[in-house]
């Protein structure tokens, strides 16, 4: 196995992670700023209005999008698995 193959697992499987967390976390973020532009407008100084609708918003993108994010996470590991004898030979 050389230098150049590692490299090239390690940028696959690093993309796939910053591609899973983008989508999961993404719309959260987005309800979050809405929300707190909605506090900065209107003075409400409540912690826990910004909690519920990004947990909301996290838990229905991981509904939404789970069954993708688990496809391409086993499409990885598929192929990771059935190229281990040109991987390791």
């Amino acid at each position: 196995m050389t230098p150049e193959v590692v490299m090239d697992l390690f940028s696959e499987a690093l993309y796939l992670t910053v591609l899973m967390v983008l989508v999961i976390v993404g719309p959260s973020l987005i309800v979050g700023l809405i929300v707190s532009m909605f506090q900065a407008a209107t003075q409400i100084n409540e912690q826990t209005l910004s909690f519920l609708p990004r947990l909301i918003m996290t838990i229905a993108t991981i509904g939404m999008a789970g069954p993708w994010i688990i496809t391409k996470f086993m499409d990885l590991f598929t192929r990771l698995y059935t190229n281990i004898p040109t991987l390791i030979g």
